[in-house]
């Protein structure tokens, strides 16, 4: 039953992953509370400590892969942190606006950070500044989808080492 309950909550913190809320760090402090309150029943530190780096590798993801497109679509080193910035200020912006505006607003965010800043360059052009800003949004999907992954490994670890 215990486990059941764990099962349920991770779940529900995997939903909480795209909204840009931290729901890997919420499985994470779940399986803490899990492993301490179900002493009969130990998910152990071996598993915990894995959910640790895959959170770790989830957040530096999430702040990094938008800069890397960004340079992929040609883009400055200005334009990355244009996008990093601007990805954090949407979905802080956005939380209001209910369920998906932190989503909404961490992609239009790095979209708008990485065209602003590559128009403040002298050589930007409309179309470049464009397809940077495109690299940045496409940037911010792919990591919004590998920190996804990584929250359901995480959940998978931590549901199978509090079965065994």
């Amino acid at each position: 039953m215990t486990v059941l309950l764990l099962g349920l909550v991770l779940l529900l913190c995997l939903f909480l992953v795209p909204l840009g809320l931290p729901g890997t760090w919420l499985m994470l402090g779940s399986a803490i509370v899990y492993d301490i309150l179900v002493p009969s029943d130990p998910i152990g530190w071996w598993a915990i400590g894995m959910a640790t780096a895959c959170a770790v590798v989830g957040e530096i993801f999430e702040f990094t892969v938008s800069a890397k497109y960004t340079a992929k679509y040609g883009g400055s080193r200005r334009a990355g942190w244009g996008a990093i910035l601007g990805g954090i200020a949407g979905a802080i912006i956005g939380v209001p606006v209910p369920i998906i505006g932190s989503v909404i607003g961490a992609f239009v965010g790095s979209f708008i950070g990485a065209l602003v800043a590559e128009y403040t360059r002298r050589e930007a052009t409309g179309g470049s500044a464009t397809r940077v800003a495109t690299g940045a949004l496409v940037g911010r999907v792919v990591a919004t989808a590998l920190k996804l992954a990584l929250a359901v490994a995480m959940a998978v670890v931590l549901i199978v080492a509090a079965m065994a």
